[in-house]
């Protein structure tokens, strides 16, 4: 393995959770190779999210799928954007045994990547994982760092909002006359990798937490989503009590962590936004169902984010597997249980 590398390319497509969950390996090289120049291969659906990071030279688009050597003609066409940057480092945090023939082809002599049950066998540097062990997903990225003989100390998901989204942020807060905005998405679990609306708690419990936040800190509700959305963004603002800010279909993915980062406090459920949100600097609750936090968890230090969630029976194989067994109405948190995480995240008596 080179000692320094000069050019380095994350390999990491989808999706904008688990892109987000990549930023600390992203913190971890860049402190180790502070010269060195840093891209990132991604999807096209979760590129926003890292389009003005600072700590990256340039994002490559992997096109829509969420697995871009899965077809011939998109890995041919990933092969050329990764030979074009002449690389002399690949680091691959995924378990794709596709993505790793990817990086062997590119033709890159150094490639650091996930080693799960042999199917890392084409990287030169192999972070070995044990699929049935239940750990954070930023930390098993963080072990192809870890493989590389990177520190990973105090390495968490960030990604800065930039001035310009600032400046976007704040003049919405300014037109809309928000002095303590709580900013709510209770949508997602749609994205190219999966899709999955199990993920999202009731929107009736959405608008009482929101509610029961709004008295407590007189705030002002902000409600946030995509166009997959907009039956559950309806169904919340059938249920609130007080007004709502519809900025749903509005706004990018920067301009929303920036947004996050000037509010009180995000509430979303287990899905990448809400990651962003956390990533950006915003205090975050995120409510968990039929994942597993222990898995996707905000990976933030605690003053910053908190989860909602009742422990279940889940697949060893985390979220992917599904659950077809989960019911909100059985298994899932009330709404005082969600409010006590609140309470302490905002320090309220």
């Amino acid at each position: 393995m080179i000692n320094t590398p000069q050019r380095i390319v994350i390999l990491k497509p989808c999706c904008i959770g688990d892109v987000i969950n990549a930023t600390p390996l992203l913190m971890a090289l860049r402190r180790a190779y502070p010269q060195a120049q840093i891209d990132w291969a991604v999807s096209t659906s979760a590129r926003m999210a890292l389009i003005t990071h600072p700590d990256l030279r340039q994002t490559l688009d992997t096109g829509q799928r969420a697995n871009p050597a899965s077809r011939p003609r998109d890995l041919l066409r990933l092969l050329g954007l990764l030979r074009r940057g002449n690389y002399d480092l690949i680091v691959a945090p995924d378990r794709s045994p596709l993505l790793g023939i990817a990086a062997l082809l590119s033709g890159i002599p150094n490639r650091a990547g996930l080693d799960s049950a042999g199917r890392g066998f084409a990287y030169t540097v192999k972070a070995h994982i044990d699929p049935h062990t239940v750990r954070h997903e930023a930390e098993i990225y963080l072990d192809v760092a870890r493989a590389l003989s990177i520190d990973t100390s105090d390495c968490w998901v960030n990604v800065p909002p930039s001035a310009e989204s600032l400046a976007v942020a704040d003049r919405l807060i300014q037109q809309y006359g928000l002095t303590r905005p709580i900013l709510i998405h209770p949508g997602g679990g749609v994205n190219a990798g999966m899709n999955m609306i199990e993920k999202r708690w009731l929107p009736d419990r959405f608008a009482a937490l929101a509610d029961r936040i709004a008295d407590a800190i007189d705030g002002q509700i902000v409600v946030i989503g995509a166009s997959s959305d907009a039956v559950v963004i309806s169904a919340f603002k059938g249920f609130i009590k007080h007004p709502v800010i519809d900025l749903s279909q509005q706004l990018t993915l920067p301009v929303i962590g920036a947004l996050a980062s000037r509010a009180e406090i995000y509430l979303g459920n287990d899905n990448g936004v809400a990651h962003l949100a956390a990533a950006s600097g915003g205090k975050v609750l995120m409510i968990f169902g039929p994942s597993d936090p222990r898995r996707y968890a905000p990976f933030v230090p605690p003053d910053r984010a908190r989860f909602a969630w009742r422990p279940v029976d889940l697949p060893d194989r985390g979220v992917a597997a599904g659950n077809v067994t989960f019911s909100w109405e059985r298994d899932g948190v009330s709404v005082d249980e969600a409010w006590e995480q609140v309470r302490q995240l905002l320090a309220l008596t």
